[in-house]
């Protein structure tokens, strides 16, 4: 193939590392320039990143849609949860309140504790909830209503 002279001026810097790229994989400059332009001006090369960019965009999707689902279960728990305490539990005779305020504290400890030794060892409600589904369901959401 017929070889054409081009000379061109790059920064110091680049000029070093193409230097030093030659050196350690033992082949001309001009070998590692050839290919560095002919990637550049392929237009196979624009595709390749497009592509790239779509599959990372795809599993950024499928993350979001997770997290939605995720927060969906969780809200609706949350609310569900409150509306069974808001219609269950009778109002405290204010004798009792002081005591129950105590108690409350308490449990609200054991509960903050449960919660930080679940978190640590990466166990949630929302893995358990998966675990438990029938087979082939994928949804945790599928029959509530």
């Amino acid at each position: 193939m017929k070889k054409a002279k081009i000379t061109a001026y790059v920064d110091a810097a680049l000029f070093d590392e193409i230097d030093e790229l030659a050196a350690r994989r033992r082949v001309p400059k001009t070998q590692i320039i050839e290919a560095a332009l002919a990637s550049f001006l392929s237009p196979d090369s624009a595709e390749q990143s497009e592509a790239a960019i779509v599959r990372r965009l795809d599993r950024l999707s499928r993350s979001l849609e997770r997290l939605e689902r995720d927060q969906e279960i969780t809200t609706e728990a949350l609310a569900l949860f409150v509306r069974f305490w808001l219609t269950t539990t009778p109002p405290l005779p204010d004798d009792t309140y002081l005591a129950a305020k105590a108690k409350g504290k308490e449990r609200y400890g054991g509960f903050v504790k449960t919660l930080s030794r679940r978190l640590a060892k990466g166990s949630t409600l929302t893995k358990e909830l998966v675990q438990d589904l029938p087979a082939g369901q994928t949804d945790p959401t599928d029959g509530i209503h």
